[in-house]
């Protein structure tokens, strides 16, 4: 500890999250050359770069260490303070979950609410895909993540959530008018609903039927909302990969069909968090391994894990495994 001096990593700290110098002087009740001073002085200490002098200022790769350490002394510090009852009275603790898009639609809110009311928590949820997700955690700007990675990231441990099953889904009546011969060839002409310009999942899901070539048509509609996905596929604007899960009674009721329900596609989950010993930490870590689990409605959502694994990029650059 002694060779980073806490003042100087908190103002290193300041500076990034409020993007000058100027303004992390103010937020500290310092002047600006105090700032300047602590910064230059840690980097000497540390002999590296820390960081970027942009508007707003951002930090290198090593400032992105020392800003991560940063947090988690924050984060170590609140939890102390709440223990030893120096906290304000009622004053609840503040954490950050990156998820991806699909399970922030259908399983993990109802997760949240088996964390306990004590201790008192507020959530701030960032919706990212996983490349962004893992990047967050990296940064220190979350402490926790449900990804596709089973790779943990530095400083962080890593426990497997089970899997979500996508299909292959539309209307009848889109069925009737776009699919009527061959799947693997009406698929590649039909209109088609993607996440953004980067999701692979249908264009890989036609190559899988194809056996490699092609892709879905050029014909297609991005729609950058798990929900806004699933009402343009019920719309009947196109086909499109929709979560099991949050489709199931669209598929019952025959609003929508599952154009090959022997060919789902299944990706796995994974929760990543800092690897401290937190009371608010454990109690998230619990109720998303709860919320994940094989009991209630939650258990349709994420099934257990299969042995099988044919990894691929797709949308919201999450990773699948072709199921039979």
């Amino acid at each position: 500890m002694s060779d980073l001096p806490l003042d100087q990593v908190r103002t290193l700290l300041a500076v990034v999250d409020e993007g000058t110098f100027d303004a992390a002087a103010a937020a500290l009740h310092v002047t600006p050359s105090a700032v300047s001073q602590r910064v230059k002085a840690l980097e000497q200490r540390t002999g590296r770069g820390l960081l970027l002098r942009t508007k707003p200022v951002r930090p290198t790769e090593s400032g992105e260490i020392v800003v991560r350490f940063a947090r988690q002394l924050a984060r170590l510090e609140r939890d102390t303070r709440a223990e030893l009852g120096m906290s304000a009275e009622g004053e609840p603790t503040r954490v950050s979950v990156a998820v991806n898009a699909d399970s922030l639609a259908t399983w993990f809110l109802p997760a949240l609410t088996r964390v306990p009311a004590e201790p008192r928590l507020c959530f701030e949820l960032h919706r990212e895909d996983e490349t962004r997700t893992a990047e967050l955690l990296r940064e220190g700007l979350v402490i926790a993540a449900v990804t596709s990675s089973p790779d943990a990231v530095t400083g962080c441990s890593v426990r497997r959530l089970g899997t979500m099953r996508y299909l292959a889904a539309a209307t009848p009546a889109f069925t009737g008018r776009h699919l009527a011969g061959p799947l693997p060839e009406a698929l590649a002409l039909a209109p088609v609903i993607t996440f953004d310009r980067r999701d692979d999942l249908q264009d890989a899901f036609v190559r899988r039927l194809r056996r490699g070539s092609g892709g879905a048509s050029a014909v297609r509609h991005a729609v950058p909302t798990s929900e806004g996905f699933l009402d343009a596929v019920a719309a009947g604007l196109g086909w499109g990969m929709v979560p099991e899960i949050q489709a199931g009674e669209l598929l019952r009721s025959g609003r929508l069909v599952s154009l090959a329900p022997e060919l789902p596609l299944d990706v796995p989950l994974y929760w990543q968090q800092w690897k401290l010993d937190s009371p608010a930490m454990a109690a998230l870590a619990a109720a998303a391994a709860a919320g994940a689990g094989r009991s209630g409605t939650l258990a349709r959502a994420l099934r257990p894990a299969r042995p099988r694994a044919l990894l691929h990029r797709f949308r919201r650059r999450l990773s699948y495994t072709c199921a039979p």
